[in-house]
């Protein structure tokens, strides 16, 4: 495993991407597409599957066919778009459908994405949503001083590790700012997790973000 293959694993290692697709072939090979950059994957191949999984779990990222069987994914779209959680959704085509893509666009989808798909660019997509998604949300907080439970307790160190973490860096990208390698990155962010209670980073940034 390269270098950078192992930082982002490790980065994407506690997000979840829920793939729905009636075609279980589509999910498995897109399962096994995100599994190998770090994430951890499910999938449902239907609406009613789907809502079952969003009560154990909210999903990172949805990534969502247009067509689910008889069925709209436009109409699941809205559902999603309407609980209000903030996840990128990623709409997939199986052939191009532009009226339906432009309906899913200004539904609130990331994009939509037509088969067959352009793995590495898709990656670079679903990797730019999850920074911006966190950005975002970290700009709608004011981008505040972090103030949170267990703050007091982090080093200056943990503390400048936490803020940029936050504010949506990746392990490799905060090490070079802060002239440390990213390993040692990945231990200070282990500390500040315990210290928060955090159980993962999706967790932590929950916490960050509404503490």
């Amino acid at each position: 495993m390269s270098e950078d293959i192992y930082y982002r694993s490790a980065l994407n290692r506690d997000r979840l991407i829920h793939i729905v697709d009636s075609d279980p072939a589509t999910c498995e090979a897109l399962s096994v597409l995100f599994r190998l950059e770090g994430f951890q994957t499910t999938f449902s191949i239907d609406a009613a599957q789907f809502l079952v999984g969003l009560e154990r779990r909210i999903p990172d990222i949805v990534v969502l066919n247009l067509r689910l069987g008889e069925e709209s994914g436009l109409s699941l779209l809205r559902r999603i778009k309407a609980m209000g959680t903030g996840t990128p959704v990623f709409m997939l085509a199986d052939y191009p459908q532009l009226e339906a893509a432009v309906t899913a666009m200004k539904i609130g989808a990331a994009d939509v994405v037509s088969k067959p798909i352009d793995t590495e660019h898709f990656l670079a997509d679903i990797r730019d949503a999850l920074r911006r998604d966190v950005h975002l949300n970290a700009m709608q907080g004011g981008r505040r001083s972090i103030e949170v439970r267990g703050f007091a307790q982090l080093t200056p160190r943990e503390r400048e590790v936490l803020q940029l973490i936050s504010n949506g860096q990746s392990n490799k990208e905060a090490g070079r700012l802060l002239g440390i390698s990213p390993r040692t990155i990945e231990v200070h962010r282990a500390r500040v997790m315990e210290k928060l209670g955090a159980r993962n980073t999706a967790d932590l940034m929950r916490i960050v973000l509404t503490g």
